[in-house]
C-alpha cells in the first residue's frame, strides 16, 4: 500500500477505525471521514503518535455538494472503502417516513455520492472500491426493514458499478458482514436491554454459527485483502464475513 490513497467513510470508530487502521500500517494514505468531528480529530490525534499518512475530514456523505468539495481537495484516490451506515431497528410498520429517508439517505445515497466522486478521479488509472453491504442483503433477519432494503441496494449497486467500470480497471466488491462487536452493539444493548447486556450479548452471539461475534479486526483485514493487488482478479462479488451464518445455517 506504499504511496496509495485510501479514503474510508465512517473511519473514526467500529470496523471503519479497524479498516484504517490496518491500511496505515501497510504504508497507506488514509483519509478518514467521518459526521462525527470531534471524535475523529481525537482519533487522528492518537493515530498521528505512529502515523503521519492519517487525515480526518469531517462532513456528511448524505451531502452530495459537500462530498464533491471533499474529494476535489484530494489529489488523487487509489481506494474507496464506503463504510458509512446507520441501522435501524423495526419492521415496515414501525418504520416511519423519516426512518426510512434517513437511512437511505446515509447507507444508500451516500455511497452514490461517494463513488460518483472517486469514479471521476479513478477513470484512467484504475482504483479500487469496497462497499460495506450485511447478510441481510442476502436473507431475512426480523426487524430490519429499513436496514435490510439499504444494504440489498448496496449489494446491487456493487454489481453495476463493478459492470459498468471493468474496462476502466476499476474494481468493485462487497463484503457483508453478519454481527460484529462494535461500540454500536454494546450502545444498543445498554438502551434497550438494561441489567440483561451479558444475557442478550451471548444470546446474540451465538446466532453465528461458529459460536460468537465478529471483530472489527477480521473484517478489516478482508477489506485489506479484497483492496490489495493480490485481490486484482476479484471484482463483482460479495464476500460474507458472517461466521457461516448465510450458507450454514439458512
Amino acid at each position: 500500500m506504499e504511496n496509495k490513497t485510501v479514503i474510508v467513510t465512517g473511519g473514526a470508530s467500529g470496523i471503519g477505525l479497524a479498516i484504517s487502521k490496518k491500511f496505515l500500517s501497510q504504508g497507506a494514505s488514509v483519509y478518514m471521514l467521518d459526521f462525527n468531528t470531534k471524535l475523529g480529530q481525537s482519533v487522528v490525534e492518537e493515530l498521528k503518535k505512529d502515523y503521519n499518512q492519517i487525515n480526518f475530514v469531517a462532513c456528511d456523505v448524505s451531502n452530495q455538494k459537500q462530498i464533491k468539495e471533499v474529494f476535489e481537495n484530494i489529489p488523487s484516490i487509489d481506494i474507496l472503502i464506503n463504510n458509512a451506515g446507520v441501522s435501524h431497528v423495526g419492521n415496515i410498520e414501525n418504520t416511519t417516513e423519516e426512518d426510512f429517508t434517513r437511512l437511505f439517505n446515509i447507507n444508500v445515497k451516500g455511497i452514490f455520492n461517494c463513488t460518483q466522486a472517486a469514479i471521476m478521479k479513478m477513470k484512467g488509472k484504475g482504483g479500487a472500491i469496497l462497499n460495506m453491504a450485511s447478510i441481510v442483503s442476502s436473507v431475512g433477519i426480523p426487524d430490519r426493514f429499513a436496514y435490510s432494503m439499504t444494504k440489498g441496494a448496496v449489494l446491487s449497486m456493487t454489481y453495476s458499478i463493478a459492470c459498468d467500470y471493468v474496462n476502466e480497471g476499476i474494481r468493485c466488491n462487497c463484503l457483508s458482514p453478519a454481527r460484529i462487536h462494535t461500540p454500536f452493539v454494546d450502545d444498543f444493548l445498554a438502551k434497550n436491554y438494561p441489567g440483561q447486556e451479558k444475557e442478550v450479548f451471548d444470546k446474540l452471539a451465538k446466532t453465528q454459527p461458529i459460536g460468537r461475534m465478529g471483530t472489527p479486526d477480521e473484517v478489516a483485514e478482508a477489506a485489506y485483502f479484497i483492496c490489495s493487488d493480490q485481490a486484482k482478479f476479484i471484482t463483482g462479488t460479495n464476500f460474507p464475513v458472517d461466521g457461516g451464518f448465510v450458507s450454514i445455517k439458512n
